[in-house]
């Protein structure tokens, strides 16, 4: 991409005193229910009404959208609200039927973005389109990805590109569906600041009491906008139920949400402030919980060493352990005294550990 200050213009000429919402429910069901959801958020802040038209499903069986016939009713959507509309497209039959619905927007998903042929059968079919284009992280955490999806587009002469935020797969237990791996996102708006970048607090949560929370740490990060899954009845959507929310919710979300606002002529530094200090409470929130999985192996070393009869303390490892941090500490900046006081402390957390599992009877 030669040129990224040419990628924000669609956002610029939107001429928003907010940041974009895109909002609507995961899924197309009936033209009544996409009406309906549509008619109760044209007069909010939702600039684009979003719908699931064909859904991706992991597995045959499961519901997988109503197909071509939804785009006729988001052409509804746009002719009694005065709404832009926007989709999923998986490939280029999508695309064709897309364009000429007038789809304002479309966007590539996550499993269709992991996938070099997938992305470039779209680009070609939407080579030269002025349609707001935006890209789905893959499912995986692959930056290069990501960022080779939209180069694709940009190479097509789609200069209308954005990218969205809908976080990671992972095997572990969070309490997020999709874990955010905020650090990804940031990396890829250092790299291209004048991309925007679109936060999708719905997948990453799957859980519709987690999205207020998300919004406003993506926001904080400086992210331009939103796209939330929004349902007249949520509990009764036939596909991602729990992550979708009303749309009194979504607007109550949004006058909660803390905007910046540009006031003085500090505004910069307050800005800037804002964003590393909300990449600090990430990273701390991290460490935290990188700490509690190392608690819980060494609960798990405790219980292996009562079965076995072994004492808790094992010098030789420790010193080990010490050894090798205080040369890697260096290698990133970190004084020697600073990682003796740090993993000194995890040691002693995790002696203690087990010996209350050795204690126990």
């Amino acid at each position: 991409m030669e040129n990224t200050k040419q990628l924000k213009t669609w956002l610029d000429d939107l001429g928003l005193d907010h940041p974009l919402v895109i909002a609507g429910p995961c899924s197309a069901e009936t033209e009544a229910q996409v009406l309906a959801i549509a008619h109760e958020l044209k007069d909010s802040d939702v600039s684009y009404f979003r719908a699931g038209i064909w859904k991706p499903r992991t597995r045959p069986g499961n519901f997988e959208g109503v197909g071509a016939l939804g785009l006729k009713w988001l052409q509804k959507v746009k002719e009694e609200t005065g709404m832009k509309t926007a989709t999923e497209v998986a490939n280029a039959a999508h695309v064709k039927l897309a364009l000429e619905h007038d789809i304002d927007l479309l966007w590539i998903g996550a499993r269709s973005t992991v996938s070099p042929f997938i992305v470039q059968e779209i680009a070609d079919a939407l080579e030269g389109t002025d349609k707001i284009v935006l890209v789905k992280n893959p499912v995986n955490p692959d930056l290069a990805l990501w960022l080779g999806g939209v180069e694709r587009l940009y190479a097509a002469n789609i200069k209308n590109l954005g990218v969205i935020h809908r976080g990671f797969s992972t095997y572990e237990k969070t309490k997020y569906r999709n874990i955010p791996e905020w650090q990804i996102a940031i990396e890829l708006q250092n790299k291209f600041p004048d991309l925007p970048l679109i936060c999708d607090p719905s997948h990453i949560t799957g859980n519709r009491d987690l999205i207020f929370d998300v919004s406003q740490t993506a926001l904080d990060l400086n992210f331009n906008g939103l796209m939330v899954e929004t349902h007249t009845t949520p509990d009764e959507a036939w596909s991602d139920a729990a992550q979708q929310v009303t749309p009194d919710k979504l607007k109550q979300i949004m006058e909660d949400l803390r905007i910046r606002k540009v006031t003085d002529t500090e505004t910069d530094f307050r800005v800037t402030i804002g964003n590393l200090r909300a990449q600090i409470n990430i990273v701390d929130s991290q460490l935290i919980e990188t700490l509690g999985r190392r608690m819980k192996i060494a609960d798990e070393i405790g219980a292996l060493k009562k079965e076995k009869n072994v004492a808790v303390l094992q010098s030789k490892r420790w010193n080990e352990i010490l050894g090798n941090m205080i040369l890697e500490g260096e290698e990133r900046g970190l004084s020697e005294e600073f990682v003796l006081k740090m993993f000194k402390a995890i040691h002693q957390e995790s002696i203690n550990h087990q010996e209350k599992i050795i204690k126990k009877s």
